[in-house]
């Protein structure tokens, strides 16, 4: 199949153009020189994408050479926005035949969350270095196979967790870990975006014409689309997405971990949740809290996608942050309400210092040097690593992604084994845990705020699991264990050994 896409071959058979393209060999590119171009291709680009791809040309030195995506609209439109920032690509609907390229030295991948891990393989696979999008995975085998790749062909991996290039929370992270506040008591992050209804549909929707099925739903199940739109609300679906707590809760969970300073999965996680206040086709939790059992101190996250019943705008906070990251010490706490801003409050409630680009009334607290944009830095110090050849240059190793996208993943399985509860029964399952009591009566008032009433409409208390954070694996529920991988599809298939 020629590699220059056009509406043509994108329409030919599915089946005929896969068995056309065989798996990336398994070889050492050359390494870019220091002083020639990196050259990049981006793999699907219809959200975040094209953030990766303004985010790599505004890094001196980068081209991008060439664009995959199974939308062949999509495609064509990216090819020609390139064009007018002159940037002749190439086009590939099979990410496959665009790895085997030798005109590419690095894959930026943007893909659903279920194509993470098998796209940065392959490519790794090929001898390219890779930029992979948050959450790095879909589920925890294929996260720790990335890492496996990575490490075994010598590749660079970064992780779309763009806050490990803040300059204020690299700044603020290191000051709170050298006891300026005391002792560590627990971190609590904070997903409260607010997420409508995608609607229920009666029949199955038509699948899109110039998309390629086959390679869109690549290591998923093909299955009927049983929903109205087929972009970005493939996060609410359990085959594709990992719902909120994967799509943006990921950038706090990360937060969260790196405060705490734990290089490895927590040995307990436990969750409560559901999807209240509208009944329609996604299946991920739109309201839940978790809490990731580690031994330094426990990590709370909390999802909320319903807007305050009186503000439809409106939404939650949590000690002024609605998508951040609470982290309380003996002597105060530090609130991080954005990517790039921090703040240290002492006991009394009076901030003691601020970072990045925290914004605070003249209270003649110093903020510190001017924070660089995450964004814009993190691009640059994936390509400066690149160039480098060192994977500890990276503020965001894919090690670092693994992790903080497992947690996500284990609090996810923690609710698909749950049952359905009484609010009297959960509280009485969580009178001993002070934070989890308290994550679980703001919940069920937030719930009322919106209209839900928990003792109709029950929340789920998930399984109580515990792990090993050596082997990944739980202990001694081997329900929980097939749920830390998935069948894959022929041939779309994450391999046991990389």
């Amino acid at each position: 199949m020629n590699s220059q896409v056009t509406r043509r071959t994108f329409l030919r058979n599915s089946a005929a153009a896969a068995a056309a393209v065989s798996l990336p060999a398994r070889i050492h590119a050359q390494a870019p020189g220091a002083n020639s171009d990196i050259r990049v291709g981006v793999v699907g680009f219809n959200g975040r994408g094209k953030d990766h791809i303004s985010g790599l040309l505004g890094v001196k030195g980068v081209r991008i050479t060439a664009l995959c995506d199974a939308d062949y609209s999509v495609l064509e439109r990216g090819k020609e926005q390139l064009k007018g920032k002159n940037q002749d690509v190439q086009t590939f609907t099979d990410m496959r035949e665009l790895f085997a390229s030798k005109e590419v030295d690095v894959i930026s991948t943007a893909t659903p969350n279920h194509w993470h891990s098998l796209a940065a393989i392959w490519a790794i696979q090929a001898g390219k270095d890779v930029y992979v999008e948050k959450p790095v995975s879909h589920n925890v085998f294929e996260g720790r196979k990335v890492v496996e790749a990575a490490r075994k062909y010598g590749r660079i991996c970064q992780t779309g967790t763009q806050a490990r290039s803040a300059l204020g929370l690299q700044q603020a992270v290191k000051w709170a870990q050298e006891g300026n506040l005391g002792k560590l008591l627990w971190a609590r992050g904070t997903c409260y975006k607010r997420r409508p209804s995608i609607g229920k549909v009666a029949e199955p929707t038509p699948w899109p014409q110039l998309i390629n099925e086959d390679l869109w739903y690549g290591p998923a199940p093909i299955k009927p689309l049983k929903r109205k739109n087929l972009h970005y609300d493939w996060h609410w679906v359990w085959d594709t997405g990992n719902g909120d707590l994967g799509n943006q809760g990921i950038h706090q969970m990360d937060i969260a971990r790196w405060f705490i300073g734990e290089g490895a999965l927590a040995p307990s996680v436990f969750s409560v949740g559901g999807r209240l206040g509208y009944v329609d086709d996604g299946e991920t939790p739109n309201t839940m809290f978790l809490v990731q059992g580690y031994e330094k101190a426990p990590l709370i996250f909390e999802v909320r996608g319903l807007p305050e019943k009186t503000d439809a705008k409106k939404m939650d906070d949590y000690r002024g942050t609605s998508v951040g990251v609470v982290v309380q010490y003996e002597n105060g706490h530090i609130v991080v309400p954005s990517y790039t801003a921090v703040a240290a409050f002492g006991k009394d409630g009076k901030m003691v210092k601020r970072w990045g680009n925290y914004a605070a009334p003249k209270d003649g607290v110093d903020p510190g040097p001017p924070d660089h944009g995450d964004e814009e830095s993190h691009y640059a110090n994936f390509i400066g690593a690149v160039r480098s050849r060192k994977h500890t240059d990276l503020n965001a190793d894919i090690l670092e992604g693994h992790l903080s996208s497992a947690l996500c993943h284990t609090g996810n399985i923690s609710y698909q084994l749950g049952k359905k509860a009484d609010p009297d029964v959960i509280r009485e399952k969580l009178q001993n845990d002070k934070e989890a009591a308290d994550s679980l009566a703001r919940m069920i008032e937030h719930l009322a705020a919106n209209g839900v009433d928990v003792a109709a409409d029950q929340l789920t208390l998930g399984e109580f699991l515990k792990m090993n954070p050596e082997t990944e694996k739980f202990i001694g529920n081997a329900e929980a264990d097939k749920l830390l991988t998935r069948e894959y599809r022929a041939p779309y298939i994450v391999p046991e050994t990389v």
